[in-house]
């Protein structure tokens, strides 16, 4: 399907091909025009071939496999007695969740039952929904395989699809096994659609096993380098002992839009959060992968809910989450490499016609990371935001001095902040050695640098 054929196509084109309860839910949904990927992978599936497909983060991957799955599944009959007709493999709970909102709405006026399977819930009630039957798995590979090695009377002989969404994040989070393993327990007789923002050499060879051979390979253009359309991205210099103040003035800048702010810890997560939180009563909210699942799931429920407000997350959140009407992305810790950049802006500026903006937070000696990006054909604005509220140091430095609890939060931020540094692999440009120590620990209110134990040879500065 040429550029020009996918502009004209529309989702009712799909009637007599799909079932009419279908187009009725997409329709209920809002959702007329399909995406470049879903117009050019669902020909494809719906006829029963093995797909790899791949397109930027934020292109509208889910329901290119949600719609042709349903529909095959609706097509072949199934019901409870059947058991699992497909399984969707999610990299993070996040991102299942999220999937399974969807595939719910789908099926608003379709009699197939669907599961969320993922761990941190309750593990036994997931064993009495399997064993009554459910034709739609969503979850994640830990639990998903532990229930097919371990559940009696899980049906699942009769599966006619697996789904290997964000494949690349799934092999990034060291779920390789996890995914052989599956794949080991299923029928082979089977079609098999793996979706990917990129790639590379693992990809291919996770493809080899999951899939039959010569699957179709569909790309949107330029998939591999660059960003959406409507993203509107810069970076802003700023010294290390000046970023809580900028931090700061750019959250009282977007106080009425729907901001994320990506740090590069856990620790520096709950430390920012208590911070702005508790001491300057800003409307934010938090997500890292330590949380315990249901505060996770409540913070991402409430933010997907919000009009405006700020989640502060580690790069949990920047895959595949499809978070509406995101009006900024902050990083304000450096990614680990170009591709986490990417998925982090695909946050915002997602799906047809959308719009959103991006700035990335560099000391001085960091600007150098641009040119990086130059050469994946991401291109990137010099912002200004003006001098920093001065104010807003000292106020923080008060608090460390009297406040105990916050001074033990600052202490760990601060150390997980130069962790992450000391093992940047892009240590030509984030580099430990060129950063002073003591004023990084001013940005955690420190006006004495802590003790740091962990960096052989280097002199407290």
């Amino acid at each position: 399907m040429n550029d020009e054929e996918i502009n004209h196509y529309n989702f009712n084109m799909l009637e007599g091909k799909i079932d009419s309860r279908l187009l009725k839910s997409l329709s209920t949904m809002g959702i007329e025009k399909p995406t470049p990927i879903q117009a050019k992978t669902l020909p494809h599936i719906l006829i029963g071939e093995d797909i790899i497909g791949a397109a930027k983060t934020g292109s509208g991957k889910t329901l290119a496999f949600l719609v042709p799955v349903v529909d095959k599944l609706i097509n072949l009959g199934f019901s409870k007695n059947k058991g699992v007709g497909c399984l969707i493999i999610s990299p993070t709970r996040e991102l299942a969740l999220q999937t399974n909102e969807v595939l719910k709405k789908l099926l608003v006026n379709i009699p197939l039952t669907h599961s969320l399977i993922i761990g941190g819930e309750k593990k036994l009630k997931e064993v009495v929904l399997l064993q009554k039957g459910v034709n739609i798995i969503v979850g994640t590979p830990g639990r998903i395989l532990d229930h097919l090695e371990n559940t009696r009377n899980f049906s699942y002989k009769n599966l006619k699809c697996l789904v290997l969404d964000e494949a690349d994040k799934l092999l990034e989070a060291g779920f390789e096994k996890h995914i052989v393993g599956i794949i080991k327990k299923l029928p082979s007789n089977r079609q098999t659609v793996l979706f990917s923002a990129t790639i590379d050499d693992k990809i291919e060879s996770l493809a080899k096993l999951a899939l039959k051979n010569n699957p179709k390979v569909i790309a949107v253009k330029d998939y591999k380098q660059s960003t959406v359309t409507g993203l509107q991205q810069g970076y802003c210099i700023c010294p290390v002992e000046n970023r809580i103040c900028w931090l700061y003035k750019m959250l009282k800048k977007s106080k009425k839009k729907k901001v994320m702010v990506f740090f590069s810890s856990c620790k520096s997560v709950d430390f920012h959060y208590e911070f702005f939180k508790t001491h300057c009563k800003a409307s934010v909210l938090s997500i890292h992968g330590k949380q315990s699942q249901p505060r996770r799931k409540n913070c991402y429920n409430t933010f997907v809910n919000a009009d405006k407000g700020t989640l502060f997350c580690t790069d949990v959140a920047a895959r595949g989450l499809d978070i509406p009407s995101v009006d900024w992305i902050v990083q304000y810790d450096p990614p680990t490499d170009m591709k986490e950049y990417i998925h982090r802006v695909g946050r915002t500026a997602r799906g047809l016609n959308s719009s959103g903006n991006a700035v990335i937070l560099l000391r001085p000696e960091e600007e150098d990371f641009i040119e990086y990006l130059k050469r994946e054909k991401v291109y990137l604005d010099k912002y200004n935001f003006g001098d920093p509220p001065v104010e807003v140091q000292k106020m923080l430095e008060d608090l460390i001095k009297k406040d105990g609890t916050m001074k033990v939060l600052a202490r760990k931020a601060y150390l997980s902040f130069l962790r992450c540094y000391n093992k940047h692999p892009l240590n030509k440009v984030f580099n430990i050695k060129k950063l002073d120590l003591k004023a990084a620990a001013k940005a955690f209110g420190f006006i004495e640098q802590p003790h740091v134990d962990f960096l052989k040879a280097r002199k407290r500065i």
